[in-house]
């Protein structure tokens, strides 16, 4: 993903197409917790997942205390430092779809023809 990146919009794009703005971000959470990568993203509602934030920190014991942000089955927008927030699937293994501000690709060379 691409933080706070400018980009250049192309009419008719859709997601996951050369040129489109978004792209999809895929989130495997298998009955435990996955800490979302840095960026911003739209989350789409999900069954059995939530996204929980650091909410205190203990220091002396290096303890976090984690809150549930946005709750069971519900979208929103989600903005992770990638260490702060994270999915939560409490009961079984789910896929959480994603949609992030479209990083480009990697340049293959200069003045290609």
């Amino acid at each position: 993903m691409a933080l706070g990146m400018n980009k250049i919009l192309i009419s008719g794009t859709s997601a996951n197409t050369p040129g489109a703005y978004l792209q999809y971000a895929n989130v495997t959470v298998a009955n435990t917790t996955a800490v979302l990568t840095a960026g911003t993203y739209l989350m789409f509602p999900t069954a059995n997942v939530t996204v929980e934030a650091v909410s205190a920190y203990n220091a002396t014991t290096s303890t976090a205390t984690w809150s549930t942000w946005i709750a069971n089955n519900t979208g929103g927008v989600v903005i992770s430092d990638g260490v702060n927030v994270r999915l939560n699937a409490a009961f079984q293994t789910s896929n959480v779809t994603l949609l992030t501000v479209n990083g480009g690709q990697a340049v293959s060379g200069t003045y290609n023809s």
